[in-house]
């Protein structure tokens, strides 16, 4: 599977921002897709995942301001980000995975600073 994350970029605190990820190749072996990010000198970590049944998780620090989906039809996985903070600066990484393989997509940078 090939990933190919767009959307990233420069905005205000409190402004949003819809990261895409379009998958190409095996499609039909994914079954879980997710959004992860990493900030300088920090340990990637997952900031939401779906999975084929639509079965949603987000990390605490975003609920209720991150809204992931995806469209089957286009192959292509989103991330509605509102309400962005100082703290949500990082490079954003898509993630697939199923039938023992995982994939990743490289990263969309999102700086959020005044």
């Amino acid at each position: 599977v090939q990933l190919q994350a767009s959307g990233g970029g420069l905005v205000q605190p409190g402004g949003s921002l819809r990261l895409s990820c379009a998958a190409s190749g095996s499609i039909f072996s994914i079954d879980y897709m997710g959004w992860y990010r990493q900030a300088p000198g920090k340990q990637r970590e997952l900031v939401a995942s779906i999975t084929s049944g639509g079965r949603t998780n987000y990390a605490d620090s975003v609920k209720g301001r991150f809204t992931i989906s995806r469209d089957n039809a286009k192959n292509t996985m989103y991330l509605q980000m509102n309400s962005l903070k100082p703290e949500d600066t990082a490079a954003y990484y898509c993630h697939t995975y199923g039938l023992g393989i995982g994939s990743w997509g490289r990263g969309t940078l999102v700086t959020v600073s005044s």
